[in-house]
């Protein structure tokens, strides 16, 4: 059976102002991802073949993601309700035949088989299919009004049930789909004859059940479903996300000695058997491979990390960070935009960027790689097996050839052979009873200085 053509309506048209912030609210970030590219990966994942998002004239920068990530867009102003958001969507359907979902800009964890459920129900022949869920508190939410047959008879907000329809515990998520020419023709039914002035999308289930079209309810986990409408809101659903990813972790044989402490991104990528200690956080764009070792108070991003490798404690591997089988960063590391080959070692206090570490090379404690002259960045290359001393300078543009070694102190500024030894610290004389005499000057110029203060 060839499977219907699919389109997502993705409303991020709202204000948002219980956010209170200037960023548009469906580009609030959950698991280092913004809500609204949640949801257009979300209608990928489905397989859709159309995104189109509806935006508001307040917020030109959720139109700017969305054509970005290849969606159509269509201006919603001014808002006039859900029905109404829907609606501006049409014209860019109009050769369209097949299901449209409508989803939310500000409901990022929403599962894909959640969707493909929602998408069956239309498949095997409702007109419309509601995502409905039961939450802990029922509050202000509309409830769904099933009848005997399990078929959905109506969508009844809170202000208009009766007492038995209160008592009903599954209520309306607001996802909801239908054939496209079903869902516009019925909106063109809805009207704003109620007390906001706005069209509603949930209007339509109860003008199909006058056509005597089928309608039906696909039930969620309530966390699922959870909206975004305030920052307390947003840590709410980060806290959610955390919890799936920490519980796939384990599942997938990553050991996480403390799981509630280890924050990931939406697209991290651990292989099983790597130990991961407590506080780490995994910025966008990690991928660690089976074996290695995340010690504690890490923090890594854009960081590509082969097995047997340790980084940590108290590391930091910034993007365009690649470590080879068993390379070793330490404990108060920065690492940036470098590539260390395999065994290599920079085991503490040091900071190497825009470099490229040769294989079994060691960096002592304190040297670093200075990468910027305030205009530009340039490359620092040390060969394998090269040794640089602790407290070494290294000013890029510079080369350490393969087994060569820095003195420790040095300020290289020149090219270093293979296997040769480079010094470039200032020769040390002592003066001897010199320390002694500074003293006693400080002491006599400390003591006349009290006694001339009034």
């Amino acid at each position: 059976m060839t499977r219907r053509a699919r389109t997502a309506v993705i409303l991020a048209a709202g204000h948002g102002r219980r956010m209170k912030s200037r960023l548009a609210k469906p580009l609030h970030v959950v698991g280092g991802c913004s809500m609204l590219e949640w949801s257009l990966v979300l209608a990928d994942a489905v397989g859709v073949d159309r995104k189109v998002v509806v935006w508001g004239a307040h917020a030109p920068a959720v139109r700017d993601v969305a054509q970005a990530a290849g969606a159509l867009t269509v201006l919603q102003d001014p808002p006039k309700g859900t029905g109404h958001a829907v609606q501006q969507a049409q014209g860019a359907l109009t050769d369209f035949e097949g299901d449209v979902i409508v989803l939310y800009a500000d409901t990022p964890l929403v599962r894909p088989e959640t969707v493909e459920q929602v998408f069956a129900t239309l498949e095997a022949g409702a007109a419309v299919s509601v995502l409905g869920f039961e939450p802990e508190t029922v509050g202000e939410y509309g409830r769904l009004i099933e009848n005997a047959d399990g078929g959905l008879d109506a969508i009844v907000e809170v202000g208009d049930a009766t007492s038995d329809q209160l008592a009903v515990r599954l209520c309306n998520s607001g996802i909801m789909a239908a054939p496209a020419a079903v869902m516009f023709e019925l909106l063109g039914e809805v009207t704003n004859a109620n007390a906001s002035g706005e069209y509603y999308l949930t209007d339509i289930v109860g003008l199909a059940r006058a056509r005597d079209l089928p309608a039906r309810a696909v039930r969620a986990d309530a966390d699922e479903v959870m909206g975004v409408n305030s920052c307390a809101d947003l840590a709410a659903a980060e806290a959610v996300f955390q919890m799936r990813c920490r519980h796939q972790a384990l599942a997938d044989g990553v050991r996480l000695t403390a799981p509630d402490t280890v924050m990931f991104s939406h697209d991290t990528i651990i292989g099983e058997d790597v130990l991961v200690e407590p506080n780490v956080i995994f910025g966008p764009g990690v991928v660690i491979r089976s074996g290695a070792r995340i010690r504690a108070f890490s923090h890594l991003e854009g960081a590509e990390i082969d097995g047997g490798c340790e980084v940590g404690p108290y590391a930091r591997l910034r993007p365009g960070t690649r470590l080879r089988t068993g390379a070793k960063v330490g404990n108060f590391v920065e690492v940036k935009k470098a590539k260390l080959g395999e065994g290599a070692k920079v085991n503490h206090l040091s900071y190497i960027g825009d470099a490229q570490v040769g294989a079994r090379a060691n960096i002592g404690a304190g040297a670093i790689t200075c990468n910027y002259d305030g205009f530009r960045k340039h490359a620092t290359v040390i060969g394998d097996g090269a040794f640089i001393g602790s407290n070494t300078s290294l000013v890029a543009p510079v080369t350490v050839g393969e087994n060569a070694m820095i003195g420790s102190g040095g300020v290289i500024t020149e090219d270093v052979p293979a296997d040769a030894l480079a010094v470039s610290r200032a020769r040390q004389t002592c003066k001897q009873g010199w320390a002694s005499r500074f003293r006693r000057a400080m002491s006599l110029r400390k003591d006349k200085a009290g006694k001339e203060s009034p």
